[in-house]
């Protein structure tokens, strides 16, 4: 019998695949970005939605490009 868990990763699992902080991660869920079960207290996110969100994610910060007038 495999892992229980085995399709999901646990929030900061999750943001060091991201390459962003759990934080960023958390915000990202509270905003519907990310589809995320709480479970005891504890997010997790199925790893094929993680893949499916990582696939157009860009993780830098920083402002949006501006056109010069």
């Amino acid at each position: 019998m495999g892992y229980p868990f085995g399709a999901y990763l646990f929030l900061h699992e999750a943001a060091k695949e991201l390459g962003i902080h759990p934080q960023s991660l958390r915000r990202l869920i509270k905003q519907g970005r990310v589809t995320a079960t709480m479970f005891g207290g504890r997010y997790l996110i199925r790893r094929d939605v993680l893949a499916a969100f990582k696939a157009t994610y860009d993780p830098r910060p920083g402002r949006k490009s501006r056109r010069p007038s």
